[in-house]
């Protein structure tokens, strides 16, 4: 087996957890949090995303044993679970908590979005499946580890799986204020584009872990 390599280690957290899979949800937060607010959520949701990947990370081979979990098992959840996150983005609909309407009485309730009087948890709550606890790189950083008995190894894509959130955090500071500016058209129509890839990729990931049983002869493992 060979030692895995900070860079290669980079690069696939990059595809999976990069800028290209995270603006469009912090662009949104633009639309109703200010500046100052939005650096602070995309701070707060990179240093839990970075803290979740590094225990995942560290402790892939005593989680898979206790949950009786292989890498294919992984692969095959994440890639159900992306599939149906991506296609709520295609189809446009929201998952998210519905809150009371004030001065309906509880008669009137709208979708949980970001609310500039609560900036941090309403934010946080946003950016949890897409960045917080993204199934794929989640899935990613299991498999990762699990590819290495030392620590040396766990620790190389720990440190991969921050420079990537990092990298997220930065981009968000810089780029997302400038998409928030677009017209609600255009991040309609960039919204439903990159769901149809994220579909992609989550039946990607799907057929990975049925590659990895031996389900699908000739198909390989990306």
């Amino acid at each position: 087996m060979e030692p895995l390599n900070l860079a290669d280690t980079f690069i696939t957290f990059l595809a999976v957890l990069g800028p290209q899979k995270e603006l469009l949800a912090f662009a949104e937060l633009t639309r109703t949090l200010n500046a100052r607010s939005m650096r602070v959520v995309a701070a707060v949701a990179a240093f839990a995303a970075a803290f979740i990947g590094i225990v995942c990370t560290l402790t892939a081979p005593w989680l898979a044993t206790f949950f009786h979990i292989s890498a294919a098992s992984i692969e095959l959840a994440s890639g159900l679970v992306f599939f149906g996150y991506a296609m709520g983005i295609v189809l446009g609909l929201h998952f998210d908590l519905s809150t009371d309407i004030p001065g309906t009485g509880g008669s009137g309730r709208v979708a949980a979005g970001a609310d500039p009087t609560h900036p941090l948890t309403s934010g946080l709550r946003e950016l949890l499946l897409p960045f917080v606890v993204s199934p794929l790189a989640i899935a990613a950083a299991l498999t990762e580890s699990l590819t290495t008995h030392t620590w040396a190894g766990r620790w190389t894509v720990a440190a991969a799986f921050v420079l990537v959130v990092l990298l997220d955090m930065l981009s968000a500071w810089v780029i997302a204020p400038l998409l928030g500016r677009a017209h609600e058209i255009v991040l309609e129509v960039l919204s439903r584009l990159l769901g149809v890839l994220l579909t992609a990729v989550g039946v990607q990931l799907f057929l990975d872990g049925l590659a990895v049983l031996g389900v699908l002869p000739g198909h390989s493992a990306h």
